[in-house]
């Protein structure tokens, strides 16, 4: 039952509680000088975003399953879509890009996670034939 828990609530919470703390997304993490001569920096919101990447990446390979802990995944999924697009209009240090791609990170989760689920089903769907397996 605990594959029915969404994974995209991972960045959420984990937003929520270095939000209320008063984190600055765009502070600098760690900075490499490229062979180029130009540096590259790695934020926290880049480090945020790159979570939910991966974290969308294990939600499409949960996706592929069927049974009955998907289709509740699938709903709780859309519940924590609904809670990310309410706290990106409601509050206030939600109100940045970081969280609005977390917030598109999890439309993409519930769009493919749907979508993936139909076309396994249809798969295992027969059309034509009777109860005894005849046509």
């Amino acid at each position: 039952m605990i594959t029915a828990i969404p994974l995209t609530i991972v960045p959420l919470i984990l937003f929520n509680i270095l939000g209320y703390a008063g984190v600055d997304w765009s502070d600098e993490l760690f900075g490499i000088v490229m062979v180029s001569g130009a540096r590259w920096a790695l934020t926290l919101g880049d480090l945020m975003i790159t979570l939910g990447i991966v974290i969308l990446f294990l939600e499409v390979l949960k996706s592929g399953r069927t049974s009955t802990a998907t289709v509740t995944n699938h709903i709780l999924s859309t519940v924590v879509l609904i809670v990310y697009v309410i706290e990106l209009i409601v509050v206030g240090y939600c109100a940045n890009s970081v969280f609005f791609v977390l917030t598109l990170i999890a439309l993409f989760d519930v769009v493919a996670g749907f979508s993936i689920t139909i076309r396994t089903a249809s798969r295992d769907v027969t059309f034509g034939q009777g109860f005894d397996g005849g046509p």
